[in-house]
């Protein structure tokens, strides 16, 4: 049984919103493709000047995709320091790294654009007013200094929260379908606490050995006495875990669908303190007792993420469909020259936070 981790929804550094964080990530542009995968990328020699990539018939170009880059980096350095950059994994630095993410999220944003257009959705006359002046009040933030560093102007920074706009507007009516209703049940999280012991073992080249018919059979009877110790209150249950188990990990939390079935339906039909019976399962001998059988915070915020879960799976199928129709192009010459700017002059990081100011 795999330890279920608790996901935090909280960003220290929110590069692209609410939005992107439940759309499936968008393949690179450069690199392989996949048969009956990925859209097609070529590469060519006959970009324009500035021209970073192109997918389906529109372009990224250098002062839009310095714009990006620029604020998500100086997001990173207000919380971590310009030091950042100096951390490397595997050979590739952290600057690197960025690069290819501010990559493929402006890649998905022009994708979604581009999908809004195909479906013929367009900004309504006060969804325009308030891209413009959007981009207006973002310019007009901006130094003579930072303008110069990343070579846009107002109509630049218009076209981008245009993109965005339609992007988000498109997102909202592929999933405005879903049902938003969730039932506790399914919704539940329930804890409790595990007692594994194995039958197998693993050699010094990581090949499972399993136990022979007698060696399971003492295992079989080691979890049996574990249980009538636990049930007869000889010993906690806990403690006997802390002790016996082959797992390290004694609690888990977990909702339905996130663990073996057979030992789902048998833990989630137990009451709080109920220990099951001896569980047999290809990895061992299980013991379970439930901790909780219901806890009110964490099922509503289960509900929560179920929702986004359905959201992204009904968006992401039809944005996958959708990108493979596309040709995507890398332009690498100017790809390999591009880097941060290491300016202290330039300072720009609220491009989306106004964005979000300024669309309700």
């Amino acid at each position: 049984m795999r330890k279920v981790k608790r996901r935090s929804y909280r960003y220290d550094i929110k590069i692209l919103g609410c939005l992107l964080a439940v759309i499936l990530a968008a393949a690179p542009l450069s690199g392989c493709g996949r048969e009956g995968g990925y859209s097609r990328v070529v590469f060519t020699t006959g970009f324009g000047r500035d021209e970073v990539f192109r997918i389906g018939n529109i372009s990224c170009t250098l002062p839009e995709f310095m714009l990006y880059l620029t604020n998500t980096q100086n997001q990173y350095e207000n919380v971590y320091g310009e030091e950042i950059w100096n951390v490397e994994l595997e050979g590739v630095t952290l600057e690197e790294n960025i690069k290819d993410t501010v990559l493929a999220k402006i890649a998905q944003i022009k994708t979604m654009y581009l999908m809004a257009r195909e479906r013929e959705v367009e900004l309504d006359d006060e969804e325009k007013q308030r891209v413009e002046t959007t981009a207006e009040v973002y310019y007009q933030s901006l130094t003579e200094q930072e303008i110069q560093a990343l070579g846009v102007d107002q109509d630049v920074i218009l076209q981008l929260y245009t993109e965005y706009a339609m992007a988000e507007k498109v997102y909202n009516q592929i999933i405005e379908g879903i049902n938003p209703e969730i039932s506790d049940d399914e919704a539940r999280t329930i804890t409790i606490e595990h007692i594994l012991i194995r039958t197998y073992t693993v050699d010094g080249t990581g090949k499972r050995i399993e136990y022979s018919p007698s060696m399971k059979q003492d295992c079989c009877e080691q979890i049996t006495g574990l249980r009538e110790q636990a049930v007869s209150g000889e010993a906690d249950f806990a403690e006997l875990a802390a002790k016996y188990s082959d797992d390290e990990n004694i609690r888990y939390s977990f909702r339905k669908g996130e663990i073996d079935a057979k030992l789902e339906d048998i833990a989630f039909q137990l009451d709080s303190g109920e220990i099951s019976e001896v569980i047999e399962m290809d990895s061992g001998y299980h013991l379970i007792r439930c901790v909780s059988t219901f806890d009110r915070e964490e099922t509503d915020a289960n509900k929560l993420k179920i929702v986004e879960e359905r959201r992204a799976e009904v968006f992401g199928q039809e944005y996958d469909a959708f990108v493979e129709t596309l040709v995507r192009s890398l332009n690498e010459s100017l790809w390999q020259e591009i880097t941060m700017v290491h300016n202290a002059e330039v300072q720009t990081d609220d491009f989306f936070a106004v964005y979000e100011q300024y669309k309700q």
